[in-house]
């Protein structure tokens, strides 16, 4: 499961996603509770940039006396079930990260080895997620959201990725043309047909500390 990410930068995103100039700023490198950008329809069906906390149940927001958990990544399999996501999903709450890349063990060298993964052409693209506002006591929102992931056992890349006896996940990467479809699905049902594998000889990974000799693509 991804666990960190690289935005696209503030510098990039409104030209590259048609978006207006989001509010604020985020780091380079984003884990569990950082601040990242999403891209939403607004009501008028228009693109919009929110900041976004990575996780749909930030860490503040769990109950006191409550075992931590994660929501980083949300199953496909299991969307419309689980709590954290149910209400978002039913409610087409969905979501566009915009990223350059992130970040999977590889363990064929025997150790795990962190592969930086992202598209062959080095251009930023979007994984599909899901979202929610939290309203505070002032009246005032704050915005979360969680990462779709999909079976990656026949990927020919990310099956690559992981212990060799884990199963093998992937993230959801939209294609450019599915952006405002996705957005604007209302259906569940028909939102499932979005979630499918992203060509591999369209990705690259490659070990950060080496970039200058990718490890593979597909």
């Amino acid at each position: 499961m991804c666990v960190n990410f690289t935005p696209t930068p503030p510098t990039v995103l409104p030209g590259h996603f048609h978006t207006p100039d989001p509010l604020g700023d985020w780091k380079d490198e984003v884990w569990q509770d950082y601040l990242a950008p999403i891209i939403i329809h607004d009501e008028s069906g228009r693109r919009q940039a929110l900041l976004a906390s990575y996780g749909m149940v930030p860490k503040q927001k769990i109950p006191p006396g409550t075992k931590p958990f994660s929501t980083m990544n949300a199953r496909s399999e299991t969307v419309d079930s689980k709590r954290s996501y149910r209400t978002a999903w039913l409610k087409g709450y969905r979501c566009l990260v915009p990223m350059t890349a992130f970040f999977e063990p590889c363990y064929e060298s025997g150790k795990a080895e962190r592969m930086r993964i992202g598209m062959a052409d080095g251009a930023p693209f979007a994984v599909a997620g899901l979202w929610r506002p939290w309203k505070a006591e002032n009246g005032a929102y704050t915005f979360s959201f969680t990462q779709l992931t999909i079976n990656a056992d026949q990927h020919a890349l990310m099956r690559r990725m992981h212990r060799p006896d884990d199963e093998k996940r992937s993230l959801v990467i939209v294609p450019e043309a599915d952006y405002d479809l996705w957005l604007n699905c209302a259906d569940p049902a028909q939102a499932r047909g979005y979630l499918r594998d992203f060509p591999a000889d369209r990705m690259l990974a490659v070990a950060p500390d080496r970039q200058q000799q990718p490890l593979f693509g597909a």
